[in-house]
Parts: C-alpha cells; sequence; structure tokens
C-alpha cells in the first residue's frame, strides 16, 4: 500500500467539503462500485460528493443504493476532483473537458499513466473498490451498509466472483469484512453477475453466431446492426467476453464491439502468461496482463485485421505460434 498516497488523499478529504468523483466510460461494477462506495463514504461524514459516469449506469448495478445519484455530466466548482478506476483521462470521456488536473487518481490497472496531482496506483489489487475500502478502514470515513454494498459489487465483478488469476486471501477477506455490513453476498452475485436482460442474451446470440477460432485466438463480433436489431441499448458486450473465456483449447479470447461507423472497441482476455495488456497499450488502451481493452478509431474490418495481426505476434513471441503463422 502506498502509504504516502493515501494520507495525502486523507489530508485532501479532511480540508475540503465539495468533491467531484469520476470514473470511465461504459462503466462496470468495479466503476460504479468505487463512485457509489467513496461518495456515499463521503457523504457520511458530511462532504457533498457529486459522482459521474458520462455513459450512466448499467441496468444490472441500477439496484445499488445511491445509482439513481450518478449523473452523466459535470457542473460546478469543487475542492477536488477524484478520478476512479480509469487508467487515463481519456476514458474518462468528456467529463473533465472544463476542468483542470485531477487531484486525484485512485486505480489498480498497470498501464496507469498517472495523470493527477496524487496518484494512488496498486497493481496487485483485484479492483479499484479494494483499494477505496483499505482507504476507509484507517478511520478516516464510515463505511455504511450501502457504501459496503457497493464495494463488495466491485470485489465480485473484478474478479468474476472470486475466480480471476489475482485472486487472493486478502480479496476473501476484504469481502467477508465487507458482508459484516450487511450487504447479501448471493443476491449481489446474482444481480451482478448472472441477471441479464432478455435484449442482452439476444445479443450475445448474434455475437456468438459470428464466433471464430483460428491459431490459438478465439474471436467475436457484436455490430452495430446486431444491436439495434435485437434492441440493446449498451454501448459494451454485455459480459460476452466473458463467457469466451471458458472456452477450451483457447490462450486469447477478444471481442469486437462495433460503436460505431469510424469506432472499434475491443477486448482482450488471456491464459496467465500471455500479457494481452501490451497490446491494448499499442492501440491507446489498458488494463491487466489477462484483461484489457482499448478503443480504435477505424473501420470494423480494418480494426480486426489490425487487432488479429498484433495478437498473432504476440503468440508468436511466446513460443505459442510460428512465425509462419503471420504470414
Amino acid at each position: 500500500m502506498n502509504e504516502p498516497a493515501m494520507q495525502a488523499i486523507l489530508d485532501v478529504i479532511q480540508r475540503g467539503r465539495r468533491f467531484v468523483l469520476v470514473s470511465h466510460l461504459r462503466p462496470d461494477g468495479d466503476a460504479i462500485g468505487s463512485l457509489l462506495g467513496l461518495g456515499l463514504a463521503l457523504e457520511a461524514a458530511g462532504k457533498e460528493a457529486h459522482l459521474v459516469s458520462e455513459d450512466g449506469v448499467p441496468s444490472n448495478f441500477r439496484n445499488l443504493p445511491g445509482a439513481d445519484r450518478i449523473y452523466d455530466r459535470l457542473d460546478g466548482i469543487f475542492d477536488a476532483i477524484f478520478v476512479l478506476d480509469c487508467s487515463d483521462l481519456q476514458r474518462t470521456g468528456a467529463a473533465l473537458d472544463d476542468y483542470t488536473r485531477p487531484h486525484i487518481n485512485i486505480d489498480h490497472h498497470p498501464t496507469n499513466e498517472a495523470f493527477a496531482e496524487i496518484n494512488l496506483v496498486i497493481e496487485s489489487a483485484c479492483s479499484t473498490t479494494e483499494i477505496i475500502y483499505d482507504l476507509l478502514r484507517t478511520g478516516a470515513l464510515p463505511i455504511t451498509a450501502d457504501a459496503a454494498e457497493a464495494l463488495l459489487t466491485g470485489l465480485l465483478t473484478d474478479t468474476i466472483g472470486f475466480q480471476t488469476p489475482g485472486t487472493n486471501p486478502k480479496i476473501l477477506r476484504t469481502a467477508a469484512d465487507l458482508m459484516e455490513y450487511g450487504p447479501d453476498l448471493s443476491r449481489l452475485y446474482r444481480t451482478a453477475l448472472i441477471e441479464k436482460s432478455f435484449e442482452a442474451y439476444r445479443y450475445w446470440g448474434a455475437g456468438l453466431m459470428s464466433l471464430r477460432r483460428e491459431d490459438g485466438m478465439v474471436w467475436a463480433t457484436l455490430t452495430l446492426e446486431a444491436r439495434r436489431m435485437v434492441g440493446y441499448g449498451g454501448r459494451d458486450d454485455a459480459d460476452l467476453v466473458n463467457q469466451l473465456s471458458a472456452i477450451k483449447g483457447s490462450v486469447v479470447r477478444i471481442i469486437f464491439i462495433e460503436l460505431s461507423d469510424s469506432e472499434v472497441k475491443i477486448s482482450w482476455r488471456s491464459q496467465p502468461g500471455y500479457d494481452v495488456s501490451g497490446i491494448a497499450s499499442r492501440f491507446g488502451g489498458g488494463g491487466h496482463r489477462t484483461a484489457a481493452g482499448a478503443t480504435v478509431n477505424g473501420s470494423l474490418e480494418a480494426v480486426q485485421h489490425q487487432v488479429l495481426l498484433a495478437t498473432r505476434e504476440l503468440l508468436v513471441s511466446t513460443g505459442e505460434l510460428s512465425e509462419s503463422a503471420i504470414g
């Protein structure tokens, strides 16, 4: 734990009264859990917290207490700006365009660019909510039942129900500690990781129909047309990439999400030993060694070609493929 950065953040909180908390586009459970976990704790301490997610709150997290108070834009003057669960400022979208450099950056991605005045980046943490819990449990801010529910949601989703390779005894102890405040783990697990809308399942169907396998890679494509056809309202993959991770015999799994005619979101998942964060960084993205993403300008066909070529190069460099596979 970075104790100097943590103490500096606590000093900022103690001196300030009005704070803004911002997270990334297409937020996941860790992003929403971080906003609510820290925001509710600040409010319980008598502070003001303005919570911002430009893409709003995904349907499976709208049941969390306080989710209706997350706004899609930022307005006003604040004592400090917190950016949570973002490896770089571009991931916040346009939320901070009219504001100066953020004061505080709390994150766990190895590719974090340390863009704030104070950077609390713990790569060994399983989620950003784990770091926020460690910050709160110093006693600087109260942990309410609602804040604990949000923080536990972040732990659950970023470890996919405590299944990812980085899951360790500390994260399980943290989950147990948070459960002491009252959250129902089984309910949170179901709403965050299992339940999907009818439209999301139809969207999965379109993606699975596109499934391809070659050279140790498995990939699927979610097009604009498919999203419109099934009526799926999100700009994500509805967690389909985590389903691909269960396919036997694959080393790297990739989802291509066509966001517009000239923009594609890519998500990579890999077996341990294959660092896909390096590929994501080449395309302006980032993440973890076995889970990373990027958003790339270009047509779906062109972006797919570039990404598949770069991923093959990774597999060649690790000895999974021969040079001839690149062509």
